[in-house]
């Protein structure tokens, strides 16, 4: 009987019977050894394909984080207070998880190449006509349409490094394009900042990204490429069904749990690089001898921003890399000991931005640092506690429940409290807040930020319980399904 006609069982059940066959673990482990160890191999279209997809990525975060660095100019032409400018993040992240699971499946099974095309061109036209809309619930609904287009880039991308790329290659190609999101929301701040008080008008300041992005539509279809689905593993899976995807998903403890982490990174992310200059501006205009402009500071907040990822960023995956040598527990101690160190830095920098001028941002630097350590590494635990063809549905599921209850409400949440502490801080409601009641009721409402740090870095701990074990799982299912082909 001709072997290559025969569809590899991949049933669970059969893997897991299988799933202590070491000599398989070993086979495989071998085929990888010298694309683990070294960048020679990579080829110059997978460079290129690397470079598109940070690039992408870049002007993803830019375009997100614009609005955030004119955030007061926004308030003042369409007359909101914190609450609504707060819905304004929370309507885009909403249609982002909504939709991500969608992309997610069709990533599994469908050409990521089209997605990511169509995803990418529909971002960049509905940021683009958004900008002119000068009713407040139509802008919203056109920051909604954004995240939609955002969604099919997000889900799909890293999954092609992941069928690109195995080992501390596939982390270091992981770094890089994770390299993106604090710089390009760093970049946002300074490009939002800079365009809106260049032209006089704020709206200059969206109109930016769209250009760039169609740019990018253009590398996605004809120099990205999209490999197939466990190409870097020899993976020979095929898809199961949505719902088997879910089941395994559930089941999977890391996965679960570094979500669940990733989830609290998300709302502390969000809540802080919308509310982080408009809080420390309000804090800094009440010392007598600081004269500053919510553009200058937007701008500062945006250099932060980029510096603290270009130094966390890379230094989380190189500590990773390094301690996973020695203990195979080290991403998820690392990503846990960096959201614990983060969180009392931030907390301490809010708390002297009335009275200081670079303490807290010092502070702020130090804390985003250490909140940057993990997005290389949760993005590669992600990917190697899940077989190949359910990556895609994995980052989308991981999208759907970190921005559900993360980053989809913490800018609304935060200026939902940051309002009613306005009304119980004043002396009279029926009064204009005053600059003291503004800045200690939106201080008071970030603080649920620090608290919410501790709680990710506990759940990362304990996915350092059963990381190996899952990890050691995966690796098996792959090789024994390779074996089944030879």
């Amino acid at each position: 009987m001709n072997q290559n006609s025969i569809t590899p069982n991949t049933s669970n059940q059969e893997l897991e019977i299988n799933g202590d066959n070491d000599s398989a673990t070993t086979l495989l482990q071998e085929k990888q050894t010298r694309r683990r160890e070294t960048l020679r191999d990579v080829t110059f279209i997978e460079y290129m394909t690397v470079g598109v997809l940070c690039f992408v990525n870049l002007i993803n975060y830019m375009d997100r984080f614009t609005l955030a660095g004119v955030l007061g100019d926004v308030k003042k032409e369409f007359n909101i207070g914190d609450d609504s400018a707060g819905l304004l993040q929370t309507v885009f992240v909403v249609a982002y998880m909504v939709f991500a699971p969608i992309f997610g499946y069709l990533g599994d099974r469908h050409s990521r190449r089209a997605i990511m095309a169509f995803g990418v061109g529909l971002w960049c036209v509905t940021t683009f006509i958004g900008s002119f809309i000068a009713n407040f619930s139509l802008f919203a609904f056109f920051r909604g349409l954004v995240g939609i287009g955002e969604a099919s880039y997000s889900t799909i991308a890293p999954t092609i490094i992941s069928d690109l790329f195995v080992g501390n290659v596939r982390s270091k190609m992981l770094a890089l394009f994770y390299f993106a999101i604090p710089v390009g929301s760093g970049m946002g701040y300074i490009v939002g900042s800079l365009a809106g008080a260049a032209a006089g008008n704020w709206r200059w300041g969206l109109r930016v990204t769209p250009f760039m992005g169609a740019v990018a539509v253009a590398l996605i279809l004809w120099v990205m490429e999209d490999p197939e689905r466990g190409q870097a593993e020899d993976s020979q899976i095929k898809p199961t069904s949505y719902r088997d995807d879910i089941r395994a998903l559930i089941k999977n403890r890391s996965f679960m749990l570094s979500t669940l982490a990733f989830t609290c990174v998300a709302f502390v992310t969000g809540a802080l690089a919308w509310w982080g200059p408009q809080f420390i501006f309000l804090g800094l205009t009440m010392q007598p001898d600081v004269d500053i402009t919510i553009e200058r500071l937007s701008l500062i907040f945006g250099v932060v921003t980029m510096v603290s990822g270009l130094a966390g960023v890379p230094l989380g995956s190189w500590l990773g890399a390094t301690l996973q040598k020695r203990f195979p527990r080290a991403h998820p101690l690392v990503c846990g000991i960096g959201l614990l160190l983060s969180a009392p830095a931030i907390g301490l920098g809010m708390l002297l931005t009335e009275g200081y001028f670079y303490s807290p941002l010092i502070l702020v630097f130090l804390g985003q640092v250490a909140l940057n350590l993990n997005w290389a590494i949760v993005a590669d635990m992600s990917l190697y506690v899940v077989i190949p063809p359910r990556r895609s549905t994995a980052e989308a599921f991981q999208i759907l429940i970190s921005h559900m209850f993360g980053d989809a409400g913490s800018p609304y949440l935060v200026g939902v409290i940051s309002e009613s502490l306005k009304r119980s801080l004043s002396p009279s409601p029926s009064e204009m807040p005053s600059q003291i009641v503004q800045f200690r009721a939106l201080q008071y409402a970030l603080f649920v930020t620090c608290f919410v740090e501790v709680l990710g870095g506990i759940f990362f701990l304990l996915t350092a319980i059963y990381i190996v074990k899952d990890k050691q799982t995966v690796d098996r299912t792959i090789a024994v399904t390779s074996l089944k082909v030879i």
